[in-house]
């Protein structure tokens, strides 16, 4: 039951938000559908955007949750339920602050190491048996003790620096060839080639 069927990238829906370090699970998802040929459609009863994507020879449907990220699982859940698939069957694609800019990790499962779309993911599918791709989208500068506890949900919805960018599509392609190389041969082969 392990073959992946959906892959769901995490992001906020709206313009004010497209550019920003939490939406890189969205950029590698319009990556994938654009190299599919793919065309997006709002399902309303999956409170997503979805496209049917032909990967590795096989029928994959790619996501963008429209719940904002905060909310991901009930897009993710809706998904495996009407289509009857595992939470294993499902790859979400997202940012990480705890790894640098452009870095890429695949894993199996795991906790949601303090990020709230798997958080939600995890809570509402009963399980973090799901395999994901982290982006590393690097952590905001402390300046002094305590920096305010906000500050990190100031840096997620921040854009991206300029001198960050190159690196950033960088690892958005990477990402996207990383899902289809988990699809066509599995997420063990996908980890030895992408995780470094």
């Amino acid at each position: 039951m392990g073959d992946i069927r959906l892959v769901v990238g995490l992001g906020n829906p709206g313009r004010e938000y497209a550019e920003t370090r939490h939406n890189v699970g969205y950029r590698v998802m319009e990556k994938l559908a654009a190299d599919a040929g793919a065309r997006w459609q709002r399902a309303a009863k999956f409170e997503a955007e979805i496209a049917e994507a032909h990967l590795a020879g096989r029928k994959i449907i790619l996501a963008k949750p429209m719940t904002f990220m905060n909310l991901s699982g009930r897009a993710c859940v809706a998904l495996l339920h009407w289509h009857k698939f595992e939470p294993e069957q499902m790859l979400v694609v997202t940012d990480d602050a705890d790894l640098d800019v452009g870095r890429l990790r695949l894993r199996l499962k795991g906790s949601s190491g303090g990020h709230n779309g798997l958080k939600s993911i995890a809570e509402m599918a009963g399980t973090e048996q799901f395999p994901r791709v982290r982006i590393g989208i690097g952590r905001p500068v402390r300046h002094g003790e305590g920096a305010p506890e906000n500050a990190l949900v100031d840096f997620v919805l921040s854009r991206f620096r300029k001198e960050e960018l190159a690196a950033v599509d960088e690892a958005v392609a990477r990402a996207a060839k990383a899902v289809a190389c988990a699809i066509e041969r599995g997420m063990a082969a996908a980890m030895n080639e992408f995780n470094g």
